[in-house]
Formats: structure tokens, sequence, C-alpha cells
């Protein structure tokens, strides 16, 4: 008597995870790499007029976040902020330099990607950073969260 219950059952769940897979795959797609990464006069990009952002470099209350401070020599400072960053789940190194780093971070479900960024101010003794997802409009918060969590994780350690 179950099995005419089981057969929509399967069907159903044959659909979702079509359609997971399908909306996965399209997100792949529409999000690549956004142009404007990197350091330019000594800066990280501006954050777009989405609330998907943080940057230290902002000055519009929303995005504003405050940078990390450090003590101590620069030299393995980027070595050391990727060991802390890369304990996250689902992130990824796309390029490392002496004073800077630039991580993909994967959501859980859909794999949506937000790039993080790290420059490294020796003057200041500060970790200027800047977190933005790629797609969307709102995170409702996660790259706030995501650089309060790794602020907490680099206290004391850098």
């Amino acid at each position: 008597m179950a099995y005419p219950v089981r057969r929509p059952l399967l069907r159903s769940l044959a659909v979702l995870f079509c359609g997971a897979v399908a909306v996965r795959c399209s997100v792949w797609v529409m999000s690549p790499s956004p142009a404007g990464l990197g350091v330019l006069d000594h800066r990280l990009a501006v954050c777009p007029d989405r609330p998907n952002c943080v940057s230290t470099f902002s000055q519009a209350v929303e995005h504003r976040i405050d940078p990390i401070p450090f003590r101590g020599s620069p030299d393995d400072l980027i070595q050391k902020l990727k060991t802390i960053v890369t304990e996250l789940p689902r992130t990824r190194v796309v390029r490392q330099a002496s004073n800077y780093l630039h991580v993909e971070c994967r959501s859980l479900w859909f794999g949506f990607v937000d790039d993080v960024e790290f420059l490294v101010d020796v003057e200041q003794q500060l970790i200027q950073f800047r977190s933005a997802s790629r797609v969307g409009y709102s995170d409702l918060g996660v790259n706030r969260q995501r650089m309060e969590t790794i602020r907490r994780a680099c206290h004391g350690t850098l």
C-alpha cells in the first residue's frame, strides 16, 4: 500500500535535486571574477551601492567596518592571515602577494561567491579589507559577520 505514495515523493525529490543542480551551475556561470579587484592607489575597490559589501575604506555607515590592527613585523603577516582565513569552510586563495591577499568564499547551498581582499598597511599597522558578494542585492549580513569572525580569530595572534 505504501508504493503509490513513494513514487510521487521520489519524483518530487528528483525535481528538487535537479533544480538545485541547475541553480548551482547557473551561479557559477553568472558570477565570473569581477574586474577592479586588487590594489589601486594603496586602496581596495569601492563597495557597490548594495548592502552586500563591507570595507574598511568606506565612509558610508552601511558598508563601514574597522580594520584589523597588528603588532610586530609584517614579514609573514600575509601567511598568518592566509592560515586563519583558509580555516573557514569553502574558502579558496585566489591571489597572494607580500601585502595583499584575495580569497573566494562560497555559500553552502548554492555556491554564491564572495570576494574577500586584505591589504596590509605597514605604516599604520592595520590590515585593511573588503568583502563583497558577486551577485544579488542583500547578503543578510554574511560579509560583515565573516569579517568579524576573522577579526576575532586575528585578535592576539597577529
